[in-house]
Parts: structure tokens; sequence; C-alpha cells
């Protein structure tokens, strides 16, 4: 929790004044019990209404500086917890966006979402009783003590005896549910997981009729929350039966030795209820105490998560800082001998990649399922790093462009077809803020997508909902397109990006990309012979190796790999036509 500590800097004022008005709180709240003994020690016994009717004044005096106390510190807290909840919250989205798909592939979208809403909703509860309650429990305990010994030094001992037993208590209940605030954290990380798939994929759970199934499968990572969670209830229940019966006991000694003195004339009835009053203080501070070591147990492991995510230095780091300059006569995209993997130790995805692509060149490449095919286009942007070898985009590295500088240079279509709610306006200018209607309709028509866009009440202010779901998938994938053509880029990669087009629109399409001037140098990844065939060149991928380059015709001879591909999806006859 130390290393978050910094996010309490601009709320200084906050976390020192909160704590010095509770702590006035606290204050008057250890006179009340005196005035009162003498309140019954000198009105009532001495049947002085008026001396009664004074304290009485004094009493609500306390009460009312004690309330302005407490609402003051309140205020502060709250805008001190917000304060730093909502300026946490803004730096761990920063931080994730940082982040390469290496390290968000690692933690995964559930816990990263579960990180930025419950674990810091508990920072923010820390920070509240940071400022309310971690001054004032302890002075009470320690206040009333000091009271009560102030009172009757002989008496006071049985403080000191109850004190260290509810402490005791305190310590055996926590140690004991402590370690499972850890691991509700991860088993609401397992819900959130299974809600969040549902609900992406509620078409597919109907589809294949898996309702029960699936509510099954939540039902029992709720049960699994649910058990820990009354676990610890059990523990904590514990807490306040013992802690009671013990106190209790202390009042029962209190007021059976405190009648003795009474009788013998060394203490006063109101000082006997003065020190119950203390008793009680100190029952209340002691459990408040043991809630402040839950809410900083369940903190610190939230900051544990908290901190492990800002501890993650991206993978892809930015280049310089300055302008790239290409360098002329260089090929617009070159792989030299570059291999891949995900994560440590795992297979290579890419082995040994090396070729080249001409400025304005279209290049297909086709591949079974798993060769990797959209591994190798995703490290032309950057989204991951190769491990060996280089790729160079116009003779420069990917890795000495500034990031805004290499993606300026390219539109990207990946797979998913994901759109953003909004609208199809705000949707195309993704990439190119500024972008008028011209450019916006340029890009439409070229995808394909314009006459649907037309017939359209709004046109181009017509609503996104999330996701894209008020479209088809055929719709959703040619506005990607559009988006990736604004602003004419000099690198079109469209990854699987017409599997959702019919024959016709696809053709359509390919042609529009190839008459636009200039053309761009496109890549154009496709399960699809038809529409890689008509592109210049043709790489053939297989378990992460280029097995063919070249066009169709040379290919559908030589090619073992890209023969079965053909064969699978047409006749001899179309395959040679």
């Amino acid at each position: 929790m130390r290393k978050l500590a910094r996010f309490l800097k601009p709320y200084k004022l906050q976390v020192i004044l909160g704590p010095m008005f509770k702590l006035i709180e606290a204050i008057f709240e250890l006179i009340v019990p005196l005035v009162m003994a003498d309140m019954i020690d000198v009105g009532v016994a001495q049947h002085d209404v008026s001396y009664i009717w004074q304290r009485g004044g004094l009493l609500v005096l306390l009460g009312v500086v004690g309330l302005a106390s407490s609402l003051t510190c309140q205020t502060m807290a709250s805008r001190a917890s917000q304060g730093v909840g909502t300026d946490l919250r803004r730096e761990v989205f920063h931080h994730i966006n940082t982040l390469s798909w290496k390290e968000l592939d690692r933690f995964g979208t559930p816990t990263l979402i579960t990180r930025m809403t419950s674990d810091i909703n508990q920072m923010q509860t820390a920070v509240a009783m940071l400022i309310r309650l971690v001054v004032r429990a302890p002075f009470l305990v320690i206040g009333a003590v000091i009271m009560a010994m102030r009172i009757d030094l002989t008496l006071s001992l049985v403080f000191l005896a109850i004190v260290p037993l509810v402490a005791l208590v305190l310590y055996l209940v926590m140690s004991k549910s402590v370690p499972f605030f850890k691991t509700i954290q991860k088993k609401t990380d397992r819900v959130s997981l299974i809600t969040r798939e549902n609900l992406s994929g509620a078409r597919v759970v109907r589809a294949f009729r898996k309702q029960e199934a699936e509510q099954e499968r939540f039902d029992e990572a709720c049960d699994d929350l649910a058990r820990n969670t009354i676990h610890i209830g059990k523990l904590n229940a514990v807490l306040a039966p013992f802690s009671f019966l013990i106190l209790n006991l202390g009042i029962v000694v209190i007021l059976w030795f405190g009648g003795v003195r009474v009788n013998a004339g060394s203490m006063t009835q109101g000082e006997v209820v003065a020190f119950v009053n203390y008793m009680n203080q100190i029952l209340l501070a002691l459990v408040v105490v043991a809630n402040l070591v839950v809410v900083f147990t369940k903190a610190a492991a939230s900051a544990a998560r908290i901190n492990e995510v800002f501890d993650t230095k991206p993978s892809v780091e930015d280049g310089s800082e300055a302008l790239v300059k290409d360098v002329a006569g260089a090929p617009r995209i070159s792989f030299r001998n570059v291999s891949f993997n995900y994560y440590e130790g795992a297979a290579e995805a890419l082995k040994n990649i090396d070729f080249d692509v001409t400025t304005g060149e279209s290049v297909g490449i086709i591949g079974g399922t798993g060769s990797s095919k959209s591994t190798l286009v995703q490290l032309i942007p950057r989204l991951y790093d190769a491990n060996k070898g280089t790729v160079l985009v116009d003779g420069v590295d990917v890795k000495d462009y500034p990031l805004w500088q290499l993606h300026q240079k390219i539109g990207m279509v990946p797979q998913g077809n994901l759109l953003f709610s909004g609208t199809i306006r705000e949707n195309l200018q993704w990439r190119m803020p500024g972008a008028t209607d011209e450019q916006l309709w340029a890009a439409l028509e070229t995808a394909q997508a314009a006459e649907f866009v037309r017939q359209l009440p709004l046109g181009l202010n017509a609503p996104v909902s999330q996701g894209g779901a008020n479209f088809s998938g055929g719709q959703k994938q040619r506005l990607t397109i559009a988006r990736a053509l604004v602003g004419h880029p000099e690198i079109l990669i469209l990854d699987d990006s017409s599997s959702a087009l019919d024959y016709a629109t696809d053709a359509a399409l390919q042609r529009a990309i190839h008459h636009m001037k200039p053309m761009p140098t496109v890549i154009i990844v496709s399960q699809r012979v038809s529409t890689v065939k008509r592109c210049d060149r043709i790489l053939v991928m297989d378990e992460g190796e280029i097995v063919g380059d070249g066009k169709h015709d040379a290919l559908l001879k030589d090619c073992t790999t890209y023969q079965e591909i053909c064969y699978s999806q047409m006749s001899m006859q179309e395959a040679q036509a």
C-alpha cells in the first residue's frame, strides 16, 4: 500500500485536518462520562435541579461540537477518498492503455475490470477509514484507560486486564480470516469472467441452448465465492460475542468492586457510572479496530493487485520521439529472419520469416487455421514485438518509430469487427479525427458500405450500439474497413476482414482497393482463395513458416499446401481459371 501513498499527496490538507477534527470529537467523548459523574454526584445527590440543567447543557454543547467535528471530518474523508479513487482509476486505465497485447493477454479482461472497479473501491474505503477512524479508535482506547486511572487507579486495573484479552481475541480471529481476502478477490475475478463471457456471447449460448449449463457454471462460481465469504463471516461473527462477553464481565467486576468502594466511601456512584461508560467506549473502539483490520487487509490485497498492473511494463515501448525519415528506395515492408513466441518458453508461433513487400504491392497471406497468419501482420504495427529478427517499414526498424508516426502510416482491420457506441461518423473518425464528410464517404464507397449508410435515416449520424450490435456482420465488417481507409493510409492491413461478405461484395471491395489513387500497400489475410487470388503475390503459411511465395498460378503448380487449400474450396477448373 505504501506504493500507492503517492495518490494521497494532492489531499494532504484532508489527510491532516480530518483526523484532527475526529480527535476533537474523541476528546469531547472522553469528557462526557466525567460530566455525567459530576451530574450524578452533585446534581442528583443534592437534588440541585439547576446544576443538572447546567451539566445537561454542557453535554448538549459537547454533543453539538462533536457532531460538527465529525461531519467536518466525514466531508474531508469523502473528498479525499473519492479523489484518490478517481485519480487511481484514471491512472490505472492510462497504464493499461500503454500495455501491449502481450501483457493484456497475460492479465485477461475480467481481472482488469475487477481491479478497475472492486479493488479500487476497496482502496477508497481504506482512505476514508484512514482519515475517520485510524486516529480516533486507538485514542479512545488509550484515553479511556487513562481517564479511568485518573478516577481510581486500583479499579482501573480491570481495564489493564480486559484490553489485552479483547486484543487477543481480535488477533486470533483476524489471523484466521485475513488469508481468505486474497482468495475472495480471485473468486470475484472468476465470477466476472463467466459474467462477461455470457453477456458477450449471449447469442452463441442461446444458439447452442446452453443456458442451463452456463447457469450451473455461474452458480458454481457464485457458490464458491459465497462459501469463502461465509467462512470469513463465521470467523468474524465470533468476534463480537467474545468481545462483549469479556467486556461485560469487566463491567460486572467494576460494579461489584465499585459498589464495595462506594460503601467504603472511597468512590462515588457517579465515578462508577463513568467507569462503566469508559468500558463501553473501549468496547466500541475495539470493535472499530477489528473492522479497520478487515478493511485494511482487504485494501492491502487490492493494493497488491493494483500494483501488479503498475509494475507490469509494456513489452512494446515507444521509439524515438523525433520524427523518423524513411530510407529512400527501401521496400515498404521487410521481414528479416523474424521469429516470435507469445511468452517465454512457448513454442515459436513464427519461424525465420523473411520477405519484402514493395510500395503499392498487394500481398495475400493464406494458410490453415493456426498457421500464425494474423500473428505475422500484427508485428507490422507493433501490436507485438518480434523476439528475433527485424521488421522494417520504409527501411526503418519499427521499434525506432514513434508509435504515432508508425500508426499514421497504417490502416488496420483486425479480426473481430468491433465498433464502439456512438455514431457512424464518430467510429469512422477514429483514425483521423478531423476527417471531412467527403473523406468519410470516399472510404465508405471503397469499403462497399456507402449504399446501406445512405439508406439510414440519419446517414453518418446514425447511432451505433455497443459492439455495433444494431448492424449485421457484413455491415460491421464493411464499416471497420471504411474506418481503416479514412485518410488513405500508406499500408492497409486486412486481417480476415471479408469473412462475413458475400463473394460479389468481396470482389467489388478488392477491385475498389486496387483502384485507389495512390494505391496503398495492401496485406490481406484470408482463408478464401478467391480473396487472395487477385493479389500481386501470395504468401502461403503452414505452422508459422512461409512455405510458398508467388502468384496464384505458380503456387498452384509448385506449392502442395496451396493446392490443398485451393482444391478444398473450388474445383480444379475453377482454380486454374
